[in-house]
């Protein structure tokens, strides 16, 4: 009786890791594809090789807390470019912390979000810089907010889904729909007279690129990196 209980606590405890980081059967038939393996850092790079901040650790791709200047920051971006996908990833972020993912960036410009839309990752109610609702988590970065997007507090995990298909583009949070949008669109075009990118030439109009996981000098985790091409 005592070994049976001593074996039962056992799975009871790694029960909760059964799952992370891997393809389902169901998955694979799909065609998904795993970008993260849970112990290395294969299918990444940093962009343009800069700095490397990030490490995989316990199951988790982590960007370690430091400097946050530009100068330091080393976003991390797969060796692989994607046109059309579905990608999705489980993440938490650190108190006040800030990251994003940017996806159809080239490594054209000195940073990524010059070429690729960002899905912005953040401690909405602790972050300590300046924030408008265009840049809250979810949102289409200084493009478009939304009204729908209920994160978990900092410390805790989220989901993500990334759609993108020719020019429509989903942004999808814990299961729900926040933000769709079309490339090169009316309202899209109006939203980047209006936003950061306004000088920004080659903004959302790469035909494919590489997602990038941003280093803003704070502490995030990603896990169960997935992608399916269509």
């Amino acid at each position: 009786m005592k070994k049976f209980i001593i074996i039962a606590l056992i799975s009871m405890l790694l029960t909760p890791m059964f799952g992370q980081n891997k393809l389902s059967k169901q998955e694979e038939k799909n065609g998904w594809k795993l970008l993260f393996d849970g112990n290395s850092l294969e299918n990444w790079r940093t962009y343009k090789n800069t700095q490397l901040n990030w490490e995989a650790v316990n199951g988790e791709l982590h960007c370690k807390n430091h400097d946050a200047s530009e100068a330091v920051r080393g976003d991390l971006i797969t060796t692989k470019k994607y046109k059309d996908f579905v990608f999705t990833c489980d993440w938490k972020i650190s108190e006040a912390g800030n990251s994003g993912i940017i996806y159809r960036a080239s490594e054209e410009f000195k940073q990524p979000y010059f070429t690729g839309p960002e899905y912005q990752v953040a401690d909405n109610e602790g972050y300590k810089g300046k924030m408008t609702p265009l840049q809250t988590t979810a949102s289409n970065y200084d493009m478009e907010g939304n009204f729908l997007a209920k994160p978990n507090p900092a410390g805790q995990w989220n989901s993500t889904k990334i759609l993108v298909n020719g020019n429509h583009v989903e942004h999808w949070l814990n299961g729900v729909l926040v933000i769709q949008y079309e490339f090169n669109s009316e309202k899209w075009l109006e939203q980047k007279e209006k936003s950061k990118w306004k000088t920004a030439l080659k903004y959302g109009l790469e035909p494919e690129g590489h997602i990038s996981l941003q280093d803003h000098g704070h502490e995030v985790w990603y896990k169960n990196l997935k992608i399916k091409e269509l």
